[in-house]
């Protein structure tokens, strides 16, 4: 498996490389849905000028991003196009790897309840075999690497791009589930949290995960699952409290704070972008704006307690419906953070044959991506259009989303309903019963 992908990522390092020497580039980094306030390119040269003249890059509205990115970039400045590629290229190695595991967890698991007769007789075609699973890591790569959004955020510079990087690699370290890996874990989860200031329930949802060590359901009775979560909870809040102080010291100033924490909180710049906070805050009074602001951040809190007890036993499922859900619903989101979710749904192939929607939402998401520029091309420069507009495809393409992860929650249910109870349902009467998700 090696051969393809290196050949995967020659060839996504050999598109790149062309588009980051085409009139593209340019076309790319300015667009909305690539680039944010959080993580633009832009924001990043102006922090850093700002920096190279002894000013602190927080004193104005600017800059966003957290100190240890602008110090790395104040070094790498030269090389920040490969610095993005070879992120890229890092996110799908680990990726890869972990699926890899994964899948090897899963075929155990599966071994283990067919020999304990724990599924149903007539489910064998439900059966996920060696040799289905064989491509499922090259595939994850792939759809990561040759996604168009992933490859338009690494034109456009986007630091989404390291975010994800460091998502994967928690991901990675979070399957090894080895006592070292958990230290990397940890590590990893404080850094995106630094990153993108994810205090809502993107940690909530991978400490979570963290705990579930080799996929064993959460046991709240015993000592040893409550001693390795303090354990876990303690070396996160140790690494995150160490890069808290390394951003200070590089820094010298805690401007940091309000203007990355603070300013992902209260989403005081409404540029358009692909999200679901510019348009309904720049509309309403300014004296309801904080409480609607609270509400729209404690949103993503709702989903993470019920899909934790209802997925206990599936951490990487929840997971993967966690991390889509963030991307959906966090303050500045753009195409990147949905290449990040996207590219677990070759993990799920084995769901496909209960999907309801898939044709028609993959069409709605498709239709909506190319309907972005024109639309703003209408609203910014021909003036045929208004926000409305613009903000009507941005509706249509989170609802798209939400019914996607909704489709494939929906269909895994109803797999592990039928390896459990069988194909064929019938009623107490003898007649053919269908299974409805309430």
């Amino acid at each position: 498996m090696a051969a393809p992908l290196v050949l995967v990522v020659l060839v996504a390092v050999t598109v790149r490389a062309v588009l980051y020497r085409s009139s593209l580039a340019a076309f790319i980094s300015e667009r909305v849905e690539v680039a944010s306030p959080l993580n633009a390119w832009k924001r990043v040269v102006e922090g850093l000028a700002l920096l190279d003249l002894g000013v602190s890059p927080y004193s104005g509205a600017v800059f966003h991003e957290t100190p240890l990115i602008i110090y790395l970039f104040h070094f790498l400045i030269e090389y920040a196009e490969l610095v993005f590629m070879i992120t890229d290229v890092l996110t799908a190695v680990a990726l890869y790897l972990a699926i890899q595991d994964f899948n090897k967890v899963v075929f155990r698991k599966q071994k283990l309840l067919i020999e304990l007769d724990k599924y149903a007789p007539d489910v064998a075609e439900l059966i996920q075999t060696p040799m289905e699973m064989h491509y499922i890591p090259l595939k994850v790569a792939l759809f990561y690497l040759l996604n168009p959004y992933t490859v338009m955020s690494c034109v456009a510079k986007s630091t989404c791009a390291i975010n994800n990087t460091v998502i994967a690699f928690f991901i990675l370290a979070t399957i090894k589930g080895n006592a070292m890996k958990k230290k990397n874990g940890s590590l990893c989860l404080s850094i995106k949290s630094r990153r993108s200031a994810v205090i809502k329930s993107g940690d909530i949802c991978l400490l979570v995960f963290r705990f579930q060590r080799q996929f064993i359901p959460v046991k709240l009775k015993s000592k040893s699952f409550w001693l390795y979560t303090m354990q876990y909870a303690a070396l996160y809040l140790c690494s995150l409290v160490v890069i808290i102080c390394l951003s200070f010291f590089l820094l010298n100033s805690w401007d940091f704070i309000p203007s990355v924490y603070g300013f992902i909180l209260s989403v005081p710049d409404l540029t358009p972008n692909i999200g679901l906070f510019w348009y309904f805050f720049a509309e309403m009074f300014e004296h309801f704006s904080l409480f609607f602001v609270c509400v729209f951040q404690i949103n993503v809190f709702f989903y993470t307690i019920p899909l934790a007890i209802k997925l206990k036993e599936h951490p990487v499922f929840f997971m993967f419906v966690q991390i889509a859900i963030i991307s959906i619903f966090k303050s500045y989101p753009t195409v990147g953070d949905v290449a990040l979710y996207m590219a677990f749904l070759p993990v799920w192939s084995h769901l496909y044959r209960f999907l309801r929607n898939i044709f028609i939402l993959s069409c709605v998401l498709i239709v909506c991506s190319l309907l972005f520029p024109v639309l703003w091309h209408l609203w910014i420069y021909a003036g045929s259009a208004n926000s409305n507009f613009y903000y009507a495809i941005t509706l249509t393409f989170n609802i798209g989303q939400i019914l996607l992860v909704s489709d494939y929650f929906y269909a895994f249910l109803r797999r592990e309903y039928y390896l459990t109870h069988g194909l064929h349902l019938t009623r107490q009467d003898g007649t053919e019963a269908m299974l409805v998700l309430k």
